[in-house]
């Protein structure tokens, strides 16, 4: 390559070699669905070309990823190599509860019924008054 190339690799290696993706069979098939896009712009071609300054937004397990493409790099190397290779730009958030509007898990007990029953002022939930 010449000095003033750009150095560029394929949009799912790149997201392969970056581990978003486990496969990079995987990574062609969300860039083909037309789920990332390349500097806002939708791609629909795994082969597109992406390089160093390129920001890539997709939504990777339901959470939406903004990622500044640092470097190519050459292999898909252990997570530390990896993460050398982008920088992450994503908004942090706070986590939704799994359950909305409710920190219990599932069906309260016998005994968490009697104590809201207790709370509510009714010491006897068998007599009705």
């Amino acid at each position: 390559m010449t000095d003033g190339a750009r150095v560029t690799i394929r949009l799912d290696k790149w997201l392969w070699q970056a581990r978003f993706f486990k496969s990079r069979s995987i990574a062609a098939g969300i860039v083909t669905a037309g789920k990332v896009r390349v500097g806002g712009t939708p791609v629909s071609k795994a082969a597109r070309a992406v390089g160093a300054g390129d920001v890539l937004t997709f939504v990777q397990a339901d959470q939406t990823r903004v990622i500044r493409i640092l470097d190519c790099g050459t292999r898909r190397g252990p997570a530390p190599e990896a993460q050398a290779l982008y920088e992450d730009l994503t908004p942090v958030t706070e986590p939704a509860p799994q359950t909305p509007g409710s920190d219990r898990k599932g069906r309260p007990t016998k005994k968490d019924r009697r104590d809201m029953m207790t709370q509510r002022g009714m010491d006897d939930p068998f007599t009705l008054e």
